[in-house]
């Protein structure tokens, strides 16, 4: 009997939340070791070849399929719970709340992956949001409560949006099945401008950059893995092919670039770095072969091992000092060392180094859409600013730029094995991409050779062309304080103006209240004729009307 990984993870919460101490911390990492398990013995054939369906349930006149395994589901259930152990060991110390729904969130994410119809999508989706939103608010300061309440808002939109696409679906084509969508009108658009709001598209992407530098050190790491890759695997299986993603994509792609160079907080340049970085996989689906799919399937899979790791080194920084913007670090080399190389070998996955994953992921897509030149250009731009931002800018001006302005330390030993253990998977992937850590299961067969001599040529003078350009202006990087504007200006700049108007409402309905008291007191005050008697005169009045109506109807 094969048991969903996604409902593994969900009943692993709620049993964590009723442990504590040494126990809690060994059930917290034996859950995703749990699910990762299941995903070994699934494609090893215990539970029948790929694909297969399981977990049926009949409900109103539709059949529901908890589980669709097959091979584009599989490597992003695989990552998912790849990272998910990393995560967890990272976040050993973290607060009970905060284990609980992450965990969740976790295993709502693997629902979304494995779920055939559209009912069951889109209870995990929701599930999901309303998860991460508890991550996002598990650190408990002002600032993340707020920009939790703004990322809610963001997603009751998306999700209001999705189920009205899914019922106008289901009613034009009686089928609840989550499948490649047919493209026939309001449904399809509705449920793709449902999936893209969590996938960041801009200009529905700035919940992203406003919420995930606001969690706590452990909770933004979670942020960084589930929501926007499951919108890639939900775009890849129900949109494959439609040239707008292609387009989109590789807008995000520099999109997210400029902002983040802008940027002075390190947590806020990662987050528009995801932007950046989810539009690689957005074309790929756009682009549609499939060379593009594996492209865009692969780089969600060695993004989520890259990212998390950069996001554990930026959190480890803030988790010893307390600081995350550029213009109040420096130095931190003397004191982090280990830190710092953990870093950079995410910094050089994300960046496509030889050697190491993002080369042999995010260079397959750029392959793959160099039959249109303007979206090729694009993404080939965004490179140069990911190396620029990532693997420059930010460790620059953390660890190295000045003296060092504050003392500092390793952090805990759990933080560093948990990156020690992303940083070996990029490694090892970036070496032996053939190995079934990824190629092997792609959803098609890959056609591919990373290491040809001239794309490792051509990379690496990309790379050294970026570092030179870095080397002359690097004074020009440092952090600055400022205020950058993003499309979240304008939702609330509006919404500040609905909330003066409920105000102004609210205000005048306790006046006219007021008012409404003050004169009722008053007319209790006319007259002295008790209630009683003015009760019996009504009833009188009232009895001779009717017998007066009942006469005249008789004699009629």
């Amino acid at each position: 009997m094969w048991v969903h990984p996604g409902l593994i993870a969900i009943a692993g919460a709620l049993i964590l939340f009723l442990l504590r101490g040494k126990i809690e911390k060994i059930v917290f990492v034996a859950i995703p070791l749990t699910s990762l398990s299941v995903l070994i013995l699934t494609t090893l054939g215990y539970f029948g070849n790929l694909p297969f369906e399981t977990l049926k349930f009949n409900f109103l006149d539709f059949t529901l399929t908890l589980a669709r395994v097959d091979r584009l589901a599989m490597p992003f259930a695989y990552v998912f719970s790849i990272v998910a152990v990393a995560m967890n060991v990272y976040a050993l110390n973290s607060k009970k709340y905060e284990k609980v729904s992450a965990m969740i969130y976790f295993g709502s994410a693997l629902g979304v992956i494995f779920a055939k119809d559209l009912f069951t999508f889109y209870v995990f989706w929701e599930l999901m949001a309303v998860a991460s939103l508890f991550v996002i608010w598990s650190r408990g300061a002002k600032k993340s409560l707020e920009a939790g309440f703004r990322y809610a808002l963001w997603h009751l939109t998306g999700g209001a949006f999705l189920i009205a696409g899914i019922a106008l679906y289901i009613t034009q084509t009686g089928s609840i099945e989550f499948s490649l969508f047919e493209k026939n009108g309001l449904p399809y658009y509705l449920i793709l401008l449902g999936v893209i709001v969590n996938a960041a598209v801009p200009p529905l992407h700035a919940w992203l950059p406003d919420a995930y530098p606001e969690a706590s050190v452990t909770g933004a790491v979670y942020l960084t893995a589930f929501t926007t890759k499951s919108a890639v695997y939900t775009l890849a299986r129900g949109f494959a092919g439609d040239e707008i993603l292609m387009y989109l994509g590789a807008v995000m792609a520099m999109y997210g670039v400029v902002f983040a160079v802008l940027e002075n907080d390190g947590r806020r340049l990662l987050s528009y770095h995801i932007v950046s970085q989810v539009g690689y996989m957005v074309a790929g689906v756009g682009i549609g072969t499939a060379l593009a799919i594996n492209g865009a399937v692969s780089h969600a899979f060695t993004h989520i091992l890259y990212k998390a790791l950069l996001f554990m080194g930026m959190g480890a920084v803030i988790e010893v000092t307390g600081r995350s913007k550029f213009t109040e670090l420096g130095g931190l080399y003397r004191y982090m060392p280990i830190t710092f190389w953990l870093y950079m070998i995410g910094a050089f996955s994300i960046s496509a180094f030889p050697l190491f994953s993002g080369f042999v992921s995010k260079n397959m897509t750029v392959y793959a859409s160099h039959e249109f030149f303007a979206v090729w250009l694009l993404l080939e731009a965004s490179s140069i600013g990911t190396f620029l931002h990532t693997g420059l800018k930010l460790p620059w001006n953390v660890w190295f730029a000045r003296d060092p302005v504050i003392e500092a330390r390793e952090p805990p030993k759990n933080m560093i094995a948990g990156m020690a253990i992303l940083a070996v998977l990029n490694v090892f992937i970036g070496i032996y991409p053939g190995y079934e850590m990824l190629y092997g299961i792609l959803p098609y067969e890959v056609k591919y050779e990373p290491y040809e001599i001239g794309k490792v040529i051509a990379m690496s003078q990309l790379l050294l062309f970026t570092f030179f350009a870095f080397w002359i202006l690097r004074e020009k990087l440092r952090g600055e304080e400022k205020i950058v504007l993003d499309t979240d200006w304008l939702p609330r700049i509006a919404g500040s103006y609905l909330l003066y108007a409920i105000q102004r409402i609210s205000e005048v309905s306790k006046n006219l209240d007021r008012d409404v008291l003050v004169f009722s007191s008053k007319f209790k005050r006319i007259g002295r004729i008790k209630f009683r008697e003015v009760s019996a005169g009504y009833g009188l009045v009232i009895t001779i009307a009717l017998f007066v109506f009942y006469l005249l109807l008789f004699m009629t």
